[in-house]
């Protein structure tokens, strides 16, 4: 008999799980705008451009270009930012963000959220986290860099199994 009631007592759970109300466009547009969400995207759009200056100057190698050439790297530089200007313009990913938003909570977990981030602690964790991302990524890319010649060697290896296993 406790099986049975175990049973019906997990089907009504979920059945009470299932039907909880879904994300409101106008909850997660409060929640976007309370997490700063836009200002990451832009920051993005920043990064892109300071990343396509660093790969050009990498392809460069040092190297001065004679006039037309740096027309010419400018010329792509300035189309390639433009592109992704446009792909991560915020109307376009707005309509993405309330569609994946709608799709991962319901009304009651944004508005939990957005308890949380209009308190002091929810607005530290907004302000900090972006910086402590940033110092992640940095230790994280030492720690690969560390494994570099280990992945070198691995990569030799697998070359010399490969022709091995040619002839």
């Amino acid at each position: 008999m406790n099986f049975v009631i175990n049973i019906f007592i997990t089907l009504l759970f979920c059945s009470a799980t299932a039907m909880a109300a879904p994300a409101s466009d106008s909850s997660i547009k409060q929640l976007l705008d309370v997490t700063q969400s836009r200002k990451l995207v832009d920051g993005m759009r920043a990064q892109f451009d300071s990343l396509m200056n660093n790969s050009i100057q990498q392809a460069l190698q040092g190297k001065t270009p004679t006039p037309k050439q740096q027309q010419a790297i400018a010329n792509m530089r300035n189309k390639m930012v433009a592109v992704m200007q446009g792909e991560l313009a915020w109307e376009k990913l707005e309509p993405m963000y309330l569609r994946l938003y709608k799709e991962s909570f319901s009304e009651e977990e944004i508005v939990g959220m957005l308890s949380f981030y209009k308190t002091p602690a929810g607005q530290a964790v907004i302000n900090k986290m972006p910086v402590l991302m940033q110092k992640t990524m940095l230790e994280v890319q030492k720690m690969v860099s560390g494994a570099a010649p280990q992945m070198k060697k691995i990569q030799e290896q697998f070359v010399t199994e490969i022709k091995a296993a040619n002839k």
